[in-house]
């Protein structure tokens, strides 16, 4: 393997499969946000809970949100990266995802459901080095 490796999108949404921590970025007024939210993968979207705040008010204000997971195997370190439109799950959708394995990790009355309709995803594998890289003088 080379330093880095670009993967197949497979293998990206299999660790997204794989994991249910992650980074949600979304836009709030002129500001970029950046907040760890607990998820699940339905097919070709990612499902997560949020109480009323910030990141509902910036998916309503600008759909356009990022969202990125990362991980270790061994000497392999790797980041999958998500992008897509976040829309809040109402009527059917939102009784069906209630039926996700999606539980919040806080407590607090996270009742809307969203949902991440991913529009790409692009992963990545990097060799991790054992050499210690000496500071700057």
């Amino acid at each position: 393997m080379t330093d880095e490796t670009w993967m197949d999108e497979a293998a990206c949404w299999e660790h997204l499969r794989g994991q249910d921590l992650g980074r949600l970025g979304y836009h709030l007024v002129d500001e970029v946000h950046i907040v760890p939210i607990n998820y699940v993968v339905d097919g070709r979207r990612l499902i997560f809970r949020t109480m009323p705040g910030s990141k509902l008010l910036g998916i309503v204000m600008d759909s356009d949100v990022a969202f990125e997971v990362d991980g270790q195997d061994g000497d392999v370190a790797w980041s999958v990266l998500a992008r897509g439109t976040g829309r809040i799950l109402e009527g059917e959708e939102s009784r069906e995802a209630e039926q996700l394995p999606l539980r919040p990790w806080t407590s607090g009355a996270k009742f809307t459901l969203v949902a991440i309709d991913v529009q790409s995803v692009t992963g990545r594998r990097l060799e991790m080095s054992n050499r210690a890289v000496p500071a700057e003088p």
